[in-house]
């Protein structure tokens, strides 16, 4: 009898950065139909308390059939099933351009995505590149609930491997109002901030306003391991803890995706009446994070803008900022000087340019 182990070649590795072309189509596997199980888990990992995902009655009270699902819980989902083939390889993931929230997700939607390799860059280094993709997700009726941009540093599995030509797409700095996507049955003329428990509204914000959000927010590594799970993250970065030994971080990262979810959650004290986002505008991964890392957050309103034909909602423009283990309070910028050098503080893990709608003061 052999003791030699017969073996065949059957598993995928996922794509390197050698295996991208630009306008490249990739259609991701696995569709995935969201159940009343991942909303729950959402709020049990996040504390999320946004009023319009919670509560039929005010969803309903709104003008929604029933209440929809959380927009970043839907995101992250839509987003999971880009990381096999876009990610998997990843060194880390950089940023976020013209992320579009274009229609409700509903308990039994099924979301599936496609991605077009939009840009290409290799680094200096030679050992990895950065890959910039547009992706798409659309439901069972084939209507599309988000469509975004992200680019993301990819390891090189052959080296020698030449380098493309490099494309670097021209991304807009911010979703304009004119194009962001308000549903036509909303009507906010009767909003109750009595559901809320946050009197504020649209009008009561000023532009340059910044809000210290009080809480912290501790996350094991339990918990940020289960929540990318839950969105069908595969990313070994953050689950292989033998293979991020070996790295300069020596150990598993956290998913990104997850900061932005503890942060909105953590920004609900001060912009309780945040009904939905409309669109995130850029985003930057500033430094890492790990189990043990305590999250606190503030918020500052970059913008105002009143939305085309309509009276009872309007449009605020958020810059939120993610810090590590110090309050908010602690920190006067985003930056420090380091000589002639400025750099994010190292305990800033998310700079985030968002775009909310909040109801308006009866007019």
């Amino acid at each position: 009898m052999s003791n030699t182990m017969n073996s065949t070649n059957k598993i995928s590795t996922g794509n390197f950065f050698e295996d991208f072309e630009l306008n490249q189509v990739i259609h991701h596997a696995t569709p995935r139909t969201i159940g009343e199980g991942e909303v729950a888990l959402y709020i049990a990992l996040t504390g999320a308390r946004q009023v319009l995902h919670s509560a039929d009655t005010v969803a309903q009270s709104l003008g929604y059939n029933a209440r929809p699902v959380d927009d970043l819980l839907a995101f992250h989902i839509a987003f999971g099933k880009t990381v096999p083939d876009i990610s998997v390889n990843a060194v880390a993931n950089l940023g976020y351009a013209e992320v579009r929230f274009l229609h409700p997700v509903y308990i039994g939607d099924t979301l599936s995505t496609s991605s077009t390799v939009i840009g290409l860059k290799q680094n200096s280094n030679g050992k990895s590149g950065v890959v910039y993709v547009r992706s798409v997700s659309t439901n069972q009726l084939q209507q599309p609930v988000f469509s975004w941009v992200r680019w993301v540093m990819v390891h090189k599995n052959n080296v020698n491997a030449p380098a493309p030509e490099t494309v670097i797409p021209t991304l807009l700095d911010f979703v304009p109002n004119t194009e962001l996507t308000v549903p036509s049955f909303l009507d906010a003329r009767k909003f109750n901030t009595a559901n809320t428990g946050g009197q504020y509204l649209w009008d009561d914000y000023t532009i340059g306003e910044r809000i210290n959000h009080p809480a912290g927010m501790t996350i094991n590594d339990s918990d940020h391991t289960l929540a990318t799970k839950l969105y069908q993250n595969n990313a070994r970065l953050h689950f292989d803890d033998v293979m991020m030994k070996q790295t300069a971080f020596g150990r598993r990262l956290m998913y990104g995706g997850h900061i932005i979810s503890l942060c909105r959650a953590l920004s609900h004290d001060g912009l309780e009446n945040a009904l939905s986002i409309a669109a995130i505008n850029a985003g930057t991964h500033c430094n890492p994070t790990f189990g043990d890392d305590t999250i606190f957050t503030w918020s500052e309103v970059l913008d105002k803008w009143l939305i085309p034909n309509r009276v009872d909602v309007a449009a605020v423009r958020l810059r939120m900022v993610g810090i590590k283990n110090i309050p908010a309070t602690s920190l006067s910028s985003t930056h420090v000087n380091y000589g002639e050098t400025k750099s994010y503080h190292p305990n800033v893990v998310l700079d985030l340019d968002y775009t909310v709608l909040m109801p308006r003061k009866p007019v």
